[in-house]
């Protein structure tokens, strides 16, 4: 800031010179004393610099519309919504997101510390403020065949980045636990950079939280019960609630939320995909809910602004005050919270659902590309051998990305799995396919209700291997073989049928394509999802498969390696 800019803003603020712009008849909501003020916000340049009456060289009438700061998402994966980062803020910004938290692990794991640059690169092209947490755990656990490893080594390198702003959640909790050498130097050297270290708790309790905590560890959004929340609080720690498109967890905690601990509390949406995005909103969403559950307008306001501000240490961020990021947004109200403008850095971003900003191409490496490297497959490779008829089953929980392991009496016939039309067990298949090994895990799962078919997708958290998923052993080889042929991508079969596939060429996890043609793509493969395949409606088909290959949210998932138990940490076999 130059002393030029610095004068001019206190002679604005004090009545003595115009302001760049007035947003004039705002009912300014203060979280933190909670109030709401009839005011003008006087702006200079990308600052406010005064809540009161005031003029300006340019107005705009807020006309009685509730003006807060612009809304965070303490902790997001950009690829999760199928976009690139520059596509995302066309979507989220219009729904009062200026900033985000986020942590791009996803195409990390397909092609390292070269897609951590591309997101970085292709969020300069939008005014959505991203902070870039560098990924922790590329694989998730050390035995994951992923397309590459960010050991200590880069994180020790990287860490001190100009675009980073700290350490994303770091997943293996185990590693932490028992003090692997290689964990915590990737926890040092943030500690060392003065930089925040993002948690992912999964199964902590009672003295487990104080280690991790004690390792540095200092947000958490993996909560899914108050008593998880209540600990974690209490224990020096943010938690972050997650309402997101598989994990739907804040209705839950805001049971444990109360008027002293709501200021350790921010929102977040984790993974939420496009469709659901644009279809209810993104941290906008978790404000109607919290308020729909009850929560004071005014905690659940400071969850989504100065709460995580405060959380990230994001200084004059979060507030409509004098001083802080001209960072606002008009709603219409303090229940359905949908916006009808948005400015970020005092620019008008968005108006009436839409942004207003040139949304610009992205640039490529040629490693973001051609990801998909598979070895030849057939239906003789995904036979399950069994002992007996007695199996491990994963069960899908609905509206969670946690599993319930299951035994159950399975369909058995010369050793081999067979399946049954009427009993709802399917074949789970994970395909590694950065380096065409051959390696591929088998396993069998229930309460997802699919018929007639399968469905296959690139998008397999977090090593995004294929995962495929089907009634019958062809049309699962069909879907893998699909994926393979537009270079990754989301694909529905049926009979011997390909129906309809998502291609996904940016590391087999994004389009550049225009969000709103993404999108009704989506709506028309779910309708054939749930329509064709009778796929149970209680979860999204796309978003639940891509998260059973994730061996560290409980119980049990399925990797490139087999059967793995998280809660024991180690494999097991599908008989049981």
């Amino acid at each position: 800031m130059t002393i030029e800019k610095l004068s001019k803003m206190i002679e604005v603020s004090s009545g003595k010179v115009l302001a760049d712009l007035v947003i004039r008849n705002c009912k300014v909501v203060d979280p933190i004393s909670a109030t709401i003020t009839d005011a003008d916000i006087a702006i200079v340049d990308d600052y406010i610099v005064g809540v009161g009456s005031y003029n300006g060289k340019e107005v705009i009438d807020a006309k009685g519309s509730y003006a807060t700061s612009g809304l965070i998402d303490s902790h997001v994966h950009i690829e999760s919504s199928l976009c690139t980062p520059v596509n995302f803020a066309e979507v989220v910004i219009p729904f009062g997101t200026t900033l985000i938290v986020t942590d791009p692990h996803e195409i990390a794991n397909v092609c390292g510390i070269d897609g951590i640059k591309f997101m970085i690169e292709s969020s300069k092209k939008s005014p959505l403020k991203c902070k870039f947490m560098l990924s922790s755990c590329v694989p998730a656990v050390g035995f994951e065949d992923s397309g590459a490893v960010l050991d200590s080594k880069v994180i020790e390198e990287f860490i001190n980045d100009e675009d980073i702003f700290g350490l994303a959640e770091m997943m293996n909790a185990p590693g932490v636990l028992s003090c692997d050498k290689d964990v915590l130097k990737k926890l040092l050297a943030a500690i060392n950079a003065d930089k925040i270290i993002d948690g992912h708790g999964v199964m902590l309790g009672g003295k487990t939280v104080n280690a991790y905590r004690a390792a540095g560890v200092y947000t958490d959004h993996e909560c899914v019960s108050a008593k998880d929340l209540k600990s974690r609080i209490s224990n020096g720690m943010y938690v972050l609630l997650r309402q997101g498109s598989a994990a739907q967890n804040l209705a839950s905690l805001l049971q444990g939320v109360n008027q002293s601990n709501a200021r350790r509390c921010a929102m977040c949406t984790d993974d939420k995909h496009l469709d659901h995005i644009i279809e209810n909103g993104h941290i906008s969403h978790n404000l109607k809910i919290a308020v729909e559950h009850g929560l004071d307008v005014f905690n659940a306001i400071a969850m989504a602004t100065i709460n995580a501000a405060e959380c990230y240490r994001l200084k004059n961020i979060g507030l409509v005050a004098s001083g802080y990021k001209a960072d606002i947004v008009l709603f219409n109200d303090l229940k359905d919270f949908k916006a009808n403008k948005v400015f970020i850095d005092g620019k008008l971003a968005a108006e009436n659902r839409k942004a207003l900003f040139k949304v610009e191409k992205d640039n490529y490496n040629d490693n973001i590309f051609s990801t998909i490297n598979i070895a030849p497959i057939t239906v003789d490779d995904i036979q399950i051998k069994l002992k007996s008829d007695e199996a491990n089953v994963i069960r899908i929980v609905n509206k969670d990305l946690v599993t319930e392991k299951s035994v159950r009496i399975v369909g058995f016939e010369n050793g081999y799995f067979k399946y049954r039309k009427s009993v709802d067990i399917l074949k789970l298949v994970v395909v590694e396919r950065h380096k065409a090994t051959g390696k591929i895990g088998l396993g069998l799962i229930e309460n997802y209700k699919l018929k007639n078919g399968a469905i296959a997708t690139s998008v397999s958290h977090d090593s995004h291997n294929i995962i495929a998923v089907g009634d019958n052993d062809e049309d699962i080889i069909l879907a893998i073989k699909e994926i393979e042929k537009c270079s990754g991508g989301i694909t529905v079969v049926k009979n011997g049928k390909v129906l309809d596939t998502l291609q996904l060429k940016i590391a087999g996890i994004m389009s550049d394509d225009s969000p709103y043609e993404i999108v009704k793509k989506i709506y028309s493969m779910h309708e054939l999802a749930y329509n064709e395949l009778n796929i149970n409606r209680e979860i999204d088909p796309f978003m639940t498969l891509s998260f059973m290959a994730l061996p560290v949210i409980p119980e049990i998932k399925l990797t490139t390696n087999g059967l793995f138990d998280v809660k024991e940490f180690n494999f097991i076999d599908v008989s049981a």
